[in-house]
Parts: structure tokens; sequence; C-alpha cells
């Protein structure tokens, strides 16, 4: 990955890969490494259902397909909607459409590639979740079109996200959660999450936004106001992973995950002031993939160990 120039001098975004051939070009356009955001809540879910549902290997291997092509759909529809927006901001102009090396009926073919297979996948998994699967793709498109018009952008982004774990858990069981407020709980829990580091991403176009007449809780309220606001969501995070994990009857190690969680959230906002944003890369990307990563990693853990 780089955050060298791109052709043409624009600067790369982070967490993009360097070249514009083959899978670089591609893994870029969707920001591949940022699965590790909610991919492993998808898993959480999958993991919480094993207390009721027994699991299979290709079950998890159709919710990892699943969530892997909803994501990419999520991610070329944005990109394909913003692009005229993205080859005006300097900060996103080097992206792949305003660069022309790749094109819009190109990845417009993408989109419905994978929107095919994460139907084939919700089929091959349960009948609730083939009948779900085009309320869930529609949720993801509709996120794209919503800075036109709300500054709660960040929450149906959060709500898009927070169709993970539910999708991990629906896909071992077939049925929601009992009690309902378990999966409840998750939903809330990745939604704070997402929507919380969503209002740290925009902190850097709030000048931009407001000269193209696009909405988001920063350009709205400004930067003092718009962390106070991502650090309530995410006391909200701490506090419904912490229900959740009551309720699911987890054990230390899920207390553990929680903790973690709560001290990743607190480093991560110890980055980032009104003053000084120049480290909301790393506040961004590495400490919200850890947090992803980490909490999976405990809730496995103490569902295998405890």
């Amino acid at each position: 990955m780089s955050g060298a120039p791109a052709a043409g001098g624009a600067p790369r975004e982070g967490q993009t890969f360097a070249g514009d051939h083959g899978f670089a070009r591609w893994a870029s356009f969707v920001k591949l490494p940022h699965t590790v955001f909610a991919l492993p809540f998808a898993l959480v879910g999958v993991t919480f259902a094993t207390r009721v549902a027994p699991i299979t290997a290709a079950i998890v291997g159709w919710v990892v397909l699943a969530f892997t092509c909803a994501r990419w759909v999520a991610m070329a529809v944005n990109r394909i909607v913003d692009r005229e927006y993205d080859a005006r901001n300097p900060r996103t102009s080097a992206r792949e459409i305003p660069r022309g090396v790749i094109g819009v009926g190109e990845a417009w073919a993408t989109v419905a590639a994978a929107a095919g297979l994460f139907v084939f996948a919700a089929w091959q998994l349960n009948p609730i979740c083939l009948a779900l699967s085009p309320v869930a793709l529609g949720w993801v498109c509709f996120y794209s079109f919503t800075k036109r018009f709300t500054r709660y952008a960040h929450l149906v982004l959060g709500l898009g996200l927070a169709i993970a774990p539910v999708g991990g858990y629906l896909a071992v069981t077939g049925a929601w959660s009992d009690p309902w407020w378990l999966l409840a709980a998750l939903t809330a829990a990745v939604m704070t999450w997402s929507a919380g580091f969503d209002i740290l991403y925009a902190l850097p176009d709030i000048a931009f936004d407001r000269s193209q007449g696009l909405h988001s809780i920063p350009a709205a309220l400004g930067v003092p106001h718009a962390l106070g606001v991502a650090r309530v969501l995410h006391l909200l995070t701490v506090a419904a992973l912490a229900f959740a994990v009551r309720t699911a009857g987890a054990g230390s190690l899920a207390w553990v995950g929680v903790l973690l969680v709560a001290a990743i959230l607190a480093y991560e906002h110890s980055l980032v002031s009104s003053d000084d944003l120049s480290r909301l890369d790393a506040a961004f990307f590495t400490v919200n993939g850890i947090i992803s990563v980490t909490f999976f990693a405990l809730i496995l853990a103490d569902r295998v160990f405890g």
C-alpha cells in the first residue's frame, strides 16, 4: 500500500495500493483493506449464533463471500455516484474513476457481478437470508446518496455496516435472536462505532463539503462539536457491546474484549483534536481495524475456551 503521489501528481489516499493494473487497481477502487472493519463483526454474529445452532465451514465461507460482495457493491456504487465530487476534491481526485483507470461501465459491471454473487451466497445459506438480500443491497447503495440531503449520512453508513453481525447470526440460525435485544444491541454497537469513525473521516472535507452543498455532521457543526458527537457515539458503542455480551451470557474473555474496545477507542480519540488532524489516518484505519479484529478474536476465544 502507498500514500505516494499517483499518476498526474495527485496524492494517493491511504490504504490504497501502488499501481494502476490488475489487483492493485481494483483493490484500491473498493478500499479492500477496509474490509477488516466490519467483517470481524459479521463473524461475531456467527460466533454468538453458535450458542443456539450448529455451524459448518460452508456457512462461514458463504458468510465471508456474502459480506465481501455486499461491501464491494456498496463501495463501487459510492465511487460511481460520487465520481464528479471526487474529481473536484483534492483529497479524492486520485481515485480510479476520476483518473480514468477504471471506466464507469466497468465499475457497474462489477456491481452487477458482486450483487449476483451476494444473492447466490444468501440463497446458499437459508430462506430468510435470501429474502432479506435485496433489502441489504438496497440499504448499502442508498447510503451513497445521503450526503446530498442529510447530515446524518454517517448513521446511514453505520446501519449499513451493522447489517454484518445481523447477517452472520441469521446465516447460522435462520431466525432473529431470542431475546430479540441481543441482535439489537450488536446492531447499535456497530452502527454507533461506524458512524463515529465516519465522522472522524469526514473532518478534512469540511470546507469542500460546504462549498459543494454536501451534508455531514462536521460540515454542519464544525470540528470541535463533531468530535464531541463522535465521542458520544463511541461511548454508546461500548455500552451496547457490554449489553450484548451480558445478554449472550458470554464469559470473561468477552468482557476483556469490551474493555479493550473501550481503551482503544479512548486512544483513537487521543490522536485527534480540533487543533491537530495530522494523525487522522492512523485513527481512522489502524485503530479501527484493531478494534474489530481484537473484539472478534476475544469473542471467539471465549466461545472456544470459555
